[in-house]
């Protein structure tokens, strides 16, 4: 993913504070709903690409999404009620985690209404790229577990997330086949953990 440089607008500094969150309320105004298709990389701090893997994403606002990772590896990430569920099948683990304790892990909380953006982040306008007009958001707390999150839209929809963590591994999203405003099975954002299976419940 390569990111064009800071955008110098015409209309002075105002438009350039005011222009990304105005694009990305826009968009988080029309997702009441969505469901993508996703492709998922992660890029070590020296630039190596490390493992891939894929799925479909689920988002219901406010405040409910679940990531359905299918390949390699079969995990499941799911929000509701306050609460993040990690779900690794192989591992029969569930982790659950607070909400502000988790937006570094899924950079998705961003988009659910639960995570207000101008209160937690600095947002700046970072250009388009390849026909993406990137918005970044930087984290005001220092306790935050990461630098910072791109939000990419292409037209008036979602088409990636990038997440760069504290030790410099960067995790990059792409999004296909964006479906808004459908209707949603609510049952995809009920999460119990299967008996049997390890619980681990951060306080």
């Amino acid at each position: 993913m390569r990111v064009a440089g800071l955008f110098v607008g015409l209309t002075g500094n105002a438009w350039a504070e005011t222009q990304p969150v105005q694009r990305l309320h826009d968009f988080l105004a029309r997702a009441k709903s969505l469901q993508a298709d996703f492709s998922q990389a992660q890029i070590d701090e020296k630039g190596n690409a490390g493992s891939r893997s894929s799925g479909v994403f689920y988002l219901q606002r406010p405040g409910k999404f679940r990531w359905n990772y299918t390949q390699p590896h079969q995990q499941e990430i799911v929000s509701n009620g306050g609460k993040v569920w990690f779900y690794d099948v192989d591992l029969e683990q569930v982790t659950a985690k607070r909400l502000n304790a988790a937006i570094g892990s899924t950079p998705a909380l961003l988009l659910s209404g639960d995570v207000t953006l101008e209160s937690n982040f600095n947002i700046a306008e970072q250009g388009a790229d390849e026909g993406i007009y990137w918005i970044k958001l930087l984290p005001k707390s220092e306790e935050s577990g990461f630098n910072y999150v791109l939000i990419g839209l292409s037209g008036d929809t979602l088409a990636g997330m990038e997440l760069n963590d504290n030790f410099g591994q960067l995790t990059r999203i792409y999004f296909s086949k964006v479906k808004l405003g459908g209707k949603l099975d609510a049952s995809l954002f009920d999460f119990k953990p299967p008996a049997g299976v390890d619980v681990f419940e951060e306080k």
